[in-house]
């Protein structure tokens, strides 16, 4: 069970990182002392991962954005999504990442990053090219596909924190995308939620489309690169399934960078209270889904996001992300007896992976539902880089 952003330890020190010598200071003041040291990229961890009463790495200074004439954006570890977006959209690129403005890129990034364009473009750090890492003897690495492969597998997927501090990250990005903003709301209903989990993991690359349940109401939300009489069409499609009338509103030509904000208010993991959740490689059963929606009361929220398309055309071990069968995650989100009880009841029809980003200390087998396979590679590589296990976690590797 996860509080969100519970209370944190206080650090002893907190070293404010403007360069890789910044980096490597704290890490030899954390030698030193003795003291434990945690990497904050400058954005947020529900487990409190970028806490500690020992040293923080505070890197947000360190969040310079470039691109370069061949579309490599090089990005400081302490960038947040709303700046990146900004930078990139000024260059008319992108990459495919989160909602949130304020979400870290390296966090987002070490832990996979699902959002609105991954159906089209795959995960945020399947667009990763390089890295440069300090590791736990304090020496400064670049890594990419050519050089130090295995930590730069390790690094697409297992989760911020684990192998060394990173402390600038490479994209390939992709053209910026005008878009049509989708949202619409009706009263929630079981068969809206199973026509939802039958259609939108299997509708075009191009549309993602994602859905918010709570008490009496359910919100529809998304966006896609399709024209819009197309995107029209498919919406009725599902509205017709769901046996809702149509009723959505669709912005044309939003450029992708201006349209993520939007969204920001129906983040599901924002300010809530306590959260768990599950890929899902099938559609729950009839029985399980009216037991999730009739429990839902009060601040109570089911959130499901659509997986499917380019998430799933690179094979599980291609980079350290595992998830690369499932069809939906699902989140439950709300008071804490509740979550635990709703997460219960739909565990039985669940595929036992958990997404890295969002950690849940509540899990039996956290090294089996965060890396699935990949674990003993992930094990061997954690060795090798770091066997003193410097940097280190509840649930780490």
């Amino acid at each position: 069970m996860i509080e969100a952003l519970a209370p944190s330890p206080r650090p002893r020190q907190v070293v404010r990182c403007r360069s890789v010598a910044d980096v490597v200071h704290a890490m030899e003041l954390a030698a030193r002392t003795g003291e434990h040291l945690v990497p904050r990229g400058g954005g947020h961890c529900f487990a409190n991962r970028s806490a500690t009463d020992g040293i923080v790495a505070d890197l947000s200074g360190m969040d310079r954005i470039t691109v370069d004439a061949a579309g490599v954006a090089t990005i400081g570890a302490g960038a947040r999504l709303g700046a990146v977006y900004r930078a990139l959209h000024a260059c008319g690129r992108t990459i495919p990442a989160g909602c949130g403005d304020t979400v870290g890129i390296a966090g987002l990034t070490l832990g996979g990053g699902i959002g609105l364009l991954g159906r089209q473009y795959g995960l945020t750090c399947d667009r990763l090219v390089g890295a440069q890492v300090v590791l736990a003897d304090r020496s400064v690495v670049e890594c990419a596909e050519g050089r130090e492969p295995d930590l730069f597998w390790a690094l697409r997927g297992a989760g911020g924190g684990q192998f060394g501090i990173v402390t600038e990250l490479r994209f390939a990005t992709v053209p910026e995308p005008l878009a049509c903003r989708i949202e619409g709301r009706w009263a929630a209903s079981e068969n809206l939620v199973t026509a939802w989990q039958d259609w939108a993991p299997d509708a075009p690359d191009e549309l993602t489309v994602n859905l918010t349940v709570s008490a009496g109401h359910a919100t529809l939300f998304g966006s896609s690169a399709l024209p819009a009489a197309t995107t029209r069409e498919l919406l009725r499609d599902f509205t017709a399934r769901a046996g809702v009338l149509y009723a959505i509103d669709i912005r044309q030509d939003v450029p992708y960078s201006m349209l993520k904000p939007t969204f920001s208010g129906l983040d599901p993991v924002e300010g809530h209270q306590r959260s768990r959740s599950e890929f899902f490689g099938r559609t729950m059963s009839e029985r399980t889904t009216a037991r999730l929606v009739r429990q839902l009361l009060g601040n109570r929220r089911l959130a499901f996001t659509a997986m499917g398309g380019a998430y799933n055309r690179v094979a599980a071990d291609e980079t350290a992300f595992a998830h690369r069968g499932e069809r939906f995650l699902l989140e439950h989100v709300g008071d804490a007896p509740w979550v635990d009880e709703s997460w219960g009841a739909a565990h039985a029809e669940g595929s036992g992976r958990v997404y890295p980003n969002f950690p849940d200390l509540a899990l039996e087998d956290p090294a089996g539902a965060y890396h699935a396979g990949n674990y003993p590679r992930l094990a061997a590589i954690k060795k090798s880089y770091d066997p003193h296990r410097v940097f280190h976690f509840p649930q780490a590797i």
